[in-house]
């Protein structure tokens, strides 16, 4: 039951989390650009926080791919990995509203919109996680 469409989804979603965020840039600034790995030597807590709530996110999303034969944890896990993504949402924004003053005007780089790429996909995987639970509720009736 792993080949099912949600935990393509939820494995997407675990690589963009774990992975793709030591790629891409968080935000820049005019000298340098800031990636997740240089946020573990942040000076505030918030910066600090961020690589920790990427991997609890990758972390959820990768246990959720397993318990597909508990699907209503698997939903639950899901939701509250949308949340940690919206708190980490949050952090993001918070972080890139303080940012020290500068002349040059700072980007935003797409890190930044991860956790938003990521919410959407665990919400559609959500949605074929309770199909699969109506549908299993509803084979139950006939019987």
């Amino acid at each position: 039951m792993i080949q099912r469409i949600q935990s393509l989804y939820l494995l997407l979603a675990g690589i963009i989390s774990g992975g793709l965020t030591f790629v891409f840039n968080i935000w820049s600034t005019a000298n340098s650009k800031l990636f997740i790995t240089d946020l573990f030597s942040g000076s505030s807590i918030g910066e600090k926080i961020v690589p920790v709530l990427f991997f609890v996110s990758a972390l959820l999303s990768i246990i959720a791919i397993f318990l597909f034969t508990n699907r209503k944890l698997q939903f639950v896990l899901g939701r509250l990995n949308i949340l940690t993504n919206l708190f980490l949402l949050g952090v993001l924004v918070y972080l890139s509203l303080t940012l020290s003053g500068e002349a040059a005007v700072s980007e935003k780089g797409i890190g930044m919109f991860l956790p938003i790429i990521i919410i959407v996909l665990l919400v559609i995987a959500n949605k074929a996680i309770k199909r699969d639970e109506d549908l299993v509720k509803s084979v139950d009736r006939l019987r």
